[in-house]
């Protein structure tokens, strides 16, 4: 099993900046990507930004150029840098992550994001 856990959520005003990181835990050999996703109020659950092992990065369009996504593959834990935060990027954001031995996927318990405006 693998465990996911997410922190550096909270109330920021738009214009502003948050962190968030993941840490992945258990029966982990290696991953084939570690990932952020996030869910509105009343909307499915989106892909936010992704990082493979071998450090390729996508992201959805309406966060390019504001949200950068990082890790350490050593470390397991991968980091979501949020700058120039709108209202509309609040949510409950996801860590996931894919193991590459099994294909299985992992999700986080989720961190609150709030932007107020």
């Amino acid at each position: 099993q693998v465990q996911l856990v997410e922190s550096g959520g909270g109330l920021v005003q738009a214009g502003g900046s948050l962190i968030l990181s993941c840490a992945a835990s258990g029966s982990i050999f290696s991953l084939a990507s570690m990932a952020w996703y996030r869910q509105a109020p009343g909307k499915q659950r989106e892909m936010v930004a992704r990082i493979t092992s071998s450090g390729s990065r996508s992201y959805a369009d309406s966060v390019k150029g504001r949200f950068t996504i990082s890790s350490e593959n050593a470390k397991n834990t991968a980091s979501l840098q949020m700058n120039s935060l709108k209202p509309e990027d609040t949510a409950v954001y996801y860590c996931n992550c894919i193991s590459w031995s099994t294909g299985t996927e992992y999700w986080g318990q989720g961190t609150q994001v709030t932007v107020s405006s």
